[in-house]
């Protein structure tokens, strides 16, 4: 079961006004929003996290929250996204797009529902690998019982992924993230020795 965290209102509020503008919408790089025959409307918001590795070793990678990202929908279906991001004076709109991870997006949406437990969604961008994946952060049961922090928690890779990692399967936050932290690594320095493998 999904339990979604409600958007920030000013970041609703700055999407329903750029939807609203027909200038935004005209100059949107976006044929499938300009084209939508019947009205628009966000939906299904999702706070945009970044991965960040640390270069200290042995450090645990960390995320920073960057954004809102909502779906916009036509009629049945999302045709396009609207992110919002943070700026001095509160959320505010950044753009429009469309693309294969919007379709994604969705799809990923509806397989977590089937999932065993409860989880918050939010999307985890990982900008170096040209990655985002559906991060579904376990929540309490509504019985009581608390999931054991971030080991409970899912990454869905959403496609397109990387080279050697599906896309639309779930993995545990413990089994992915060690993969990307030793593609994010930085190489070892010409002349210095390689570590030891573990």
């Amino acid at each position: 079961m999904l339990r979604p965290s409600p958007a920030p209102a000013p970041a609703l509020r700055s999407v329903l006004a750029a939807l609203g503008s027909p200038t935004a919408v005209r100059e949107a790089r976006t044929p499938a929003l300009r084209a939508a025959p019947g009205p628009l409307s966000p939906e299904l918001p999702l706070p945009v996290h970044v991965l960040r590795i640390s270069e200290a070793p042995g450090q645990a990678p960390g995320t920073r929250l960057v954004g809102w990202r909502f779906l916009i929908r036509s009629g049945d279906r999302a045709i396009a996204a609207a992110d919002t991001m943070l700026t001095p004076d509160g959320w505010s709109f950044s753009h429009f797009f469309e693309g294969p991870y919007v379709a994604a997006t969705e799809r990923a949406l509806v397989q977590a529902e089937a999932l065993p437990g409860t989880y918050e969604p939010r999307l985890l961008s990982v900008p170096e690998l040209y990655m985002l994946t559906l991060w579904l952060h376990a929540e309490p049961d509504p019985d009581g019982a608390d999931p054991a922090a971030e080991s409970a928690d899912v990454l869905v890779p959403l496609a397109p992924a990387p080279p050697g990692i599906a896309p639309n399967r779930p993995y545990r936050v413990a089994d992915l993230l060690p993969v990307l932290s030793t593609r994010l690594a930085p190489p070892p320095l010409l002349g210095s020795a390689a570590p030891a493998p573990a």
